[in-house]
């Protein structure tokens, strides 16, 4: 065995040198500067006894930034920023051959002839102009990034060469090009300083961009929309027209959702009876096969989100299609669903009666009725229960919110859109445009019309283009200001600067110009405003917050049609009619939290009448898994596991710590400690009454909580129809606790207490 001191190190050119453990020794040491509780000699002798005879520097400096990453824990943060400084180091010595990055032009001009960055860059800005903003780059906040910012960085946002993982650029690189590419429209008088402040808002973390945007704008490709919404209607053209969407999306990176409710059951006559449908289960198979079809750059396969209503005649079979039971002929467990519920349902269910099923196909008007029109849809669904030449079948309402209860918390991906809740409280006319579906994560609420071919321009494929604000940056509810209009300006350029590769989607987009901003760090905010999940003085806080977030959002957008006039189909939103979200929100929210209105709505109102706004939808409060990393802040609106998160990634495990844990360690409320899911739903119903589109909201089970190690049904229900109550629009995944078993116990016969007054 080589001793430590003589080891050999193979340099790039494949020359042997003897190990400078000096040269290590100070870079560590540049690393840990000005950190709190680090050890530099830990480092170094974790480091040291995994260095072997013949290892390339290359390995050196990943195996130093690895064992300075093993020894983040919730007592040590700090050192999430030794191993960040270390991988950035070692980041730029890869991208540039040495730790000072070239100059903007240089760096661009060079990416442009390789082919990585998009050539409108060089041509729309002038030498002057890269000047300006190089000498306004500040590369010191790369060092602001944790460890695991950097390491998503470098898997999934920086410029690279997939294959031989080739980084080029750094991360302030990232964020300016994103700005100058979205501004790049701009009058030149302003534009420079439309680039500066949305770098500095990006890069300083106030905004949180997503995976599409971080990964795509300065490069060749123009696809940057997160979300991707699809209809089918009920024929055989709009099947296929469907199935080419899909794929054509999937290649792009984006996340479908698939309404296929419209799809007529199995056993319905077709061409006049000369044969019997199939049914759903087959064409749900071509579905899945289309979203499986292309991987995501070599990460992964596609991912969708299936729709389907309640009362739907297949219902048993669509709700175990996910399930590990069965044969494959009678599953489709690659995608998640979603399944449509409206306030017949839930009655039907408090008050212990049957729903009656049909197939869409064989109830004219009802389908339709079930999205526009709540009392249209009780007259149509009374009227057919009572006609014995419609075919129809009644199962138990109890029987049936059981079996989807208990799919939802075996497989954790049966989601719920309650779809009146996404009509009747919607930014759109649902008599000329009504929300029929939602999206892969559950936060879009958007009109689609089906396609009958995949050229068809009178069909409807809904995009929104997602962003965020993180809450942890907000000290006064006007810090919102500066962040919302950036955010608005940047996502309207980005809806002319993409391609579109359906030409329904390029109709709804540019039309209706939909952007969907949420909020990263809710946890956090919460933690240093001294309340929690389960408190009550959460729920004010949360209503000023989010009424800010809302108001900021659509004077930005107000702004923004004064000068570039209001979107095309504005005509088509309740906006137009003077109509604020403030205005039609469920009233029961009133009985839990009292906090007034406290901006100036009225004002506001008569300027969306008088000149419109740029944008028909503004919001909407996504997941933002891996953007949330990047600004080392909590997930989304979602409390986190633990002080410090494990993570996996595709390039293994990362470690991060909550925000100011030194300070707020007590404060926090982690999701297991949280006592129910009563506190943090009416959380979301509040966010719901400013937020136009909707909500990824989860709902979470510890069974060890319960009797037997067994979540009651009669709890699931009760949160189910707490949700309702509260206004929520859609619920996405069902969390449980690991090590759990899942099974529930059946429902009793009693109301569940206190839900059941809708």
């Amino acid at each position: 065995m080589t001793h430590i001191d003589h080891i050999k190190v193979t340099k790039r050119d494949g020359r042997l040198e003897a190990i400078d453990y000096d040269k290590i020794h100070r870079v560590i040491n540049w690393a840990a500067e000005g950190l709190n509780n680090v050890s530099v000699s830990q480092v170094e002798l974790k480091s040291h006894i995994q260095f072997y005879d013949g290892i390339r520097s290359r390995d050196i400096h990943e195996t130093i930034i690895k064992a300075a990453a093993d020894l983040i824990s919730s007592q040590t943060p700090d050192y999430q920023y030794l191993a960040a400084r270390l991988a950035i180091f070692h980041l730029r010595k890869i991208a540039y051959g040495e730790f000072e990055p070239p100059h903007l032009y240089d760096h661009v001009k060079k990416l442009t002839e390789a082919g990585k960055y998009d050539k409108h860059i060089l041509q729309d800005y002038t030498k002057a102009e890269f000047d300006e903003l190089n000498d306004y780059i500040d590369h010191g906040r790369d060092m602001n990034l944790a460890y695991a910012a950097v390491e998503q960085m470098m898997g999934k946002y920086l410029v690279q060469d997939r294959v031989t993982k080739q980084v080029f650029e750094s991360p302030q690189f990232l964020y300016i090009l994103v700005g100058m590419c979205l501004f790049a429209s701009y009058d030149k008088s302003v534009r420079l300083d439309f680039v500066k402040r949305f770098y500095d808002a990006t890069s300083n973390f106030y905004i949180s961009l997503p995976t599409p945007i971080m990964a795509g704008v300065r490069t060749p490709t123009r696809q940057f929309s997160s979300c991707v919404l699809i209809e089918c209607g009920d024929s055989l053209d709009s099947i296929n027209a469907t199935t080419s969407a899909i794929v054509r999306y999937v290649s792009q990176r984006a996340g479908i959702g698939v309404n296929a409710g419209a799809i007529r059951a199995l056993g319905s006559p077709i061409r006049g009876g000369e044969a019997q449908h199939t049914g759903c289960i087959p064409f749900f198979k071509m579905f899945q096969a289309a979203v499986k079809s292309c991987s995501q750059g070599g990460v992964r396969g596609g991912a969708a989100t299936l729709f389907y209503p309640l009362w739907h005649l297949e219902i048993e079979s669509l709700l175990v299609l996910k399930n590990n039971r069965g044969v494959e002929d009678n599953r489709v467990r690659h995608m998640d669903y979603g399944v449509q519920i409206n306030r017949l349902m839930y009655t039907r269910l408090i008050k212990g009666e049957q729903i009656t099923l049909f197939s869409p196909s064989d109830v004219p008007g009802l389908y339709e009725a079930f999205f526009a029109n709540q009392e249209e849809f009780e007259r149509l669904y009374t009227k057919y229960e009572a006609d014995s030449s419609v075919r129809k079948r009644s199962i138990p309402a109890r029987d049936l919110f059981s079996l989807m209860l208990q799919e939802r918390a075996s497989t954790g991906r049966i989601y719920i859109q309650n779809v009146d809740h996404c009509n009747t409280h919607s930014p759109f006319d649902p008599t000329v445009a009504p929300i029929r579906q939602s999206n892969l994560c559950m936060e879009i609420a958007l009109p689609t019309t089906p396609l009958n071919n995949i050229n068809d321009e009178n069909g409807e494929i809904a995009l929104c283009t997602l962003s965020a604000i993180n809450l942890g940056k907000i000290e006064k509810l006007q810090d919102m200001q500066e962040p919302a209009e950036l955010i608005v300006r940047a996502l309207d350029a980005l809806l002319d600067y993409q391609d579109y590769p359906v030409a329904a989607a390029k109709k709804g987009s540019l039309n209706r110009r939909t952007l969907g901003v949420g909020v990263i760090n809710y946890a956090y905010y919460l933690a240093k405003n001294g309340t929690r999940y389960s408190d009550n003085a959460a729920l004010g806080l949360t209503h000023r917050t989010f009424e800010a977030l809302q108001y900021y959002l659509l004077q930005a957008s107000n702004k923004l049609a004064k000068e570039l006039g209001a979107c095309p189909w504005f005509d088509q939103t309740n906006y137009s009619k003077g109509i604020l979200p403030i205005d039609h929100y469920k009233k029961d929210l009133d009985s839990i939290c009292h906090e007034p209105l406290h901006l100036d709505w009225e004002t506001l109102r008569q300027e969306i009448k008088t000149h419109g706004l740029r944008n028909s939808t503004l919001s909407a409060l996504m997941p933002s898994e891996t953007s949330s990393q990047i600004a080392n802040a909590t997930n989304g609106i979602e409390p986190p596991r633990g002080l410090v998160s494990i993570k996996a990634s595709k390039d293994g495990i990362l470690k991060q710590v909550v925000p100011e844990i030194e300070k707020y360690a007590q404060q926090y409320e982690l999701l297991w400690n949280i006592p129910d899911n009563a506190g943090y739903l009416r959380l979301v119903g509040i966010m719901q009454k400013f937020i136009d589109q909707s909500i990824s909201a989860n709902t979470n089970y510890d069974p060890a909580k319960f009797e037997g190690n067994k979540v009651p049904m009669k709890v699931l229900i009760q949160d189910l129809l707490t949700a309702y109550k509260f206004g929520v629009k859609t619920l996405y995944y069902h969390n449980t606790r690991d090590g759990a078993d899942d099974s529930q116990d059946d429902l009793d016969g009693d109301c569940p207490s206190g839900a059941c007054k809708i």
